[in-house]
């Protein structure tokens, strides 16, 4: 519980610190969607087929922590970070060290408590490594759709 405590002091804090792109707007629609999006995924992934877990193998109150102040803040970063602007390749390299870095905090979480919550069923680490990059792309395209209707409602566009 210690690691997770001092991760979600440290994401958070760098998160809101950072942050010189996301208005107040989008940070509530990529929380929300974070903790909506996570929930779905791990009612099916941890609660029906036990892949990986946080604490308890059960619904357990801790397991409220990761799910709703501990993922959001990481989206947060990776697209205030994010190179919209540079080359594919730039953004691929991004992507990357992104997967990586989650991957590296991930075997970090692995660790027996205090510092660990994290546990594996038959989930590997090859799987968040497959996996990973096809949720930060969900997450991409959330986001330009969000700054796409604030667009619209900014400039005062119908939506089609």
């Amino acid at each position: 519980m210690i690691g997770l405590l001092i991760a979600i002091i440290t994401f958070n804090l760098i998160a809101f610190k950072t942050n010189k792109r996301l208005t107040v707007n989008q940070i509530v629609h990529i929380w929300t969607f974070t903790m909506a999006f996570q929930l779905l995924f791990d009612s099916i992934v941890e609660f029906k087929y036990h892949a990986y877990w946080y604490f308890d193998k059960e619904v357990d109150w801790r397991g409220v922590l990761p799910h709703t102040l501990l993922i959001p803040p990481v989206n947060m970063m990776f697209l205030n970070w994010y190179p919209f602007k540079a080359k594919v390749i730039k953004q691929s390299f991004y992507m990357i060290f992104s997967v990586i870095a989650i991957l590296l905090y991930e075997a970090v979480a692995l660790l027996p408590e205090p510092w660990g919550y994290f546990h594996y069923g038959w989930w590997e680490l090859w799987h968040a490594a497959l996996i990973d990059p096809i949720l930060f792309l969900i997450l991409l395209g959330y986001y330009k759709w969000i700054c796409k209707l604030e667009n619209k409602l900014v400039t005062g566009k119908k939506n089609k």
